[in-house]
Parts: C-alpha cells; sequence; structure tokens
C-alpha cells in the first residue's frame, strides 16, 4: 500500500511514450509549417508597416524615418518622395515575402533596407534611448525590432531554392 501511493505521486502526467508521440508530432509540425509562419508573418509586418508610409502622420515612425533619410540625403528629397519612395520598397517586400517567389530579390532588397533602419540610434540617439544606451523609447523599441527581422531574413535566405528566380526550398536540405 505505501509502494502503491508513492508510485502514484511520482506518476507522470503522461506516460513517457504518450509525450514522446505527442512531442514528435509537434516537431513534425514545426518542421513542415514554420519557415512558411515565418515568411508570411515577416512578409504581412513589411506590408502592413510599408503601406501605413502612404499616408501622411499615419505611421508611428514617419518623424524618425523622414529625419534620417533627409540627413543621408542632404535633404535633397521631399517628404512625399521618403514616404512613397519607401512604402513602395517595404510594401514591396512585403508582397514578395508573401508570395513567396524572386526570394532572392526580395531578400537582397530586406537587407539593403534594414541597416537604414539603423542610423537614427547613431544620429538620434536623444530619440531612441530614454537612458543611452540601456532603456529605449518606444522609437527605439521599434527600431531593435529589427533585429529580429535580420535574423529571420537569414533564416529565410537559408532556404533559398537554387535557382536565382525561385523561392524558398520545399524540404530542408
Amino acid at each position: 500500500m505505501d509502494n502503491r501511493k508513492k508510485n502514484s505521486r511520482n506518476a507522470p502526467l503522461l506516460p513517457k511514450r504518450g509525450f514522446k508521440q505527442i512531442d514528435d508530432a509537434i516537431v513534425k509540425w514545426k518542421r513542415k509549417y514554420s519557415i512558411t509562419l515565418l515568411r508570411l508573418s515577416v512578409g504581412l509586418v513589411f506590408f502592413w508597416f510599408g503601406v501605413l508610409k502612404f499616408f501622411p502622420s499615419v505611421s508611428p515612425a514617419e518623424g524618425i524615418v523622414l529625419d534620417t533619410i533627409h540627413q543621408i540625403t542632404f535633404g535633397w528629397l521631399s517628404d512625399r518622395q521618403i514616404s512613397v519612395g519607401l512604402a513602395t520598397w517595404e510594401a514591396l517586400i512585403g508582397i514578395g515575402l508573401i508570395v513567396g517567389r524572386y526570394m532572392r530579390a526580395i531578400l537582397f532588397l530586406l537587407f539593403l533596407q534594414l541597416p537604414g533602419t539603423f542610423l537614427p540610434v547613431l544620429f538620434f540617439p536623444d530619440q531612441v534611448f530614454e537612458i543611452i544606451p540601456w532603456v529605449p523609447t518606444l522609437k527605439g523599441q521599434y527600431i531593435f525590432k529589427n533585429l529580429v527581422i535580420v535574423a529571420a531574413g537569414i533564416v529565410l535566405g537559408s532556404q533559398v531554392e537554387e535557382k536565382p528566380l525561385g523561392g524558398l526550398r520545399k524540404k530542408a536540405p
């Protein structure tokens, strides 16, 4: 009797075999869908944030984006040219990721755009940090989330087909 109580208290909630089957099924599902979910989610974010830039005063990043691009172009471009150009660029990246075609070109555009997103850290640290360099503002958080997008782009780039204009591999190598 004492032995039964001891065993029932230490018994796992699921038998080891049942847990392994569930875990294996979850891992198999992740392997099958993770790259697609990553591609679609990053694509949706790019498309969404890009479209916002078509409409003046709608994007929460508009001010710092305009200030940064004015700084690197020495004021040669108007606010509207910057907004429409960047909106088009980001929306195109988003559409490309969602569709999943021409991934080399789309990821090239993504990696060409991303370094510029970190320039406000150098040009406008007072807008990026509450306490430099430890406490980011909301704008700073918006910028630093791009580190995750860089990693996502690297993962997606690792899955590009051999064809120059292809999409992503159907199966991992």
